[in-house]
């Protein structure tokens, strides 16, 4: 079976003044289809800008990406563009819905900006908020919706579009723990629907919900270890 995400030796530096700062250092590794990927690691250690490479949200210094296969530093900001919008879908902490919107049109949003025609758009977003469970609350503003609501609006538009990963950075870090509760589910059963995840937290027992672990410190990766049950088999050691 071929890899999902492939990336080769990849580096991502910041300039400060004259210095050069290493967000990314040297990062090797792979996800496979149907994968649940927790990314942890203290604050400032790379998770999110992993997460912005891996998304095309963000390009790295030096290193290879693939996607299925193919060369993504080789694409055109324009296929760019089509990549963020057809293969991943995107959920953040704070949400990022646009108030003046319903439920629906926030999750009908990014099939505005298809480019292949795609027929019933409006029948798609509601399939979508009805997986989530808010198939009552489709014309409500987000304003009228509780954080945890707000949070499966934004997973439905993740998944609109059906992308073949779903990218989270800190989805739950606002939401108190039943709420949090709800949205891991959320996230579990849309794995064993087929799709992979990948999400960043700082939160142990969110990381002990994804089948792998992936730690990093200082930028690079101190840690890879596939859950099995009760027990772990690490592919990394731990340093």
């Amino acid at each position: 079976m071929r890899s999902l995400v492939v990336l080769e030796h990849i580096h991502k530096r910041h300039r400060l003044g004259s210095q050069s700062v290493h967000a990314l250092s040297d990062i090797t590794m792979q996800i496979d289809p149907g994968e649940f990927v927790a990314v942890v690691g203290p604050s400032g250690s790379g998770k999110s800008t992993l997460l912005s490479i891996i998304g095309c949200l963000d390009r790295p210094s030096s290193g290879g990406y693939f996607l299925h296969g193919q060369d993504v530093l080789a694409q055109s900001r324009r296929r760019l563009s089509e990549l963020r919008n057809r293969r991943f879908g995107f959920v953040f902490q704070n949400f990022n819905l646009l108030p003046r919107l319903t439920a629906l049109e926030n999750v009908g949003l990014p099939l505005f900006y298809r480019r292949d025609g795609l027929r019933n758009p409006i029948a798609r977003a509601r399939l979508a908020l009805e997986r989530v469970g808010l198939g009552s609350r489709m014309q409500h503003m987000p304003g009228q919706l509780s954080g945890g609501e707000q949070q499966r609006v934004a997973v439905a538009r993740a998944i609109v579009n059906e992308p073949d990963l779903l990218l989270a950075d800190e989805p739950t870090g606002a939401l108190d723990t039943s709420t949090r509760d709800a949205i891991l589910s959320i996230l579990a059963e849309l794995r064993r629907g087929g799709l992979t995840v990948m999400l960043v937290t700082h939160d142990a027992e969110v990381a002990g919900r994804a089948q792998r672990t992936i730690r990093l410190r200082d930028g690079a990766i101190v840690g890879d270890s596939i859950s099995l049950g009760t027990s772990s088999t690490s592919t990394i050691a731990e340093v």
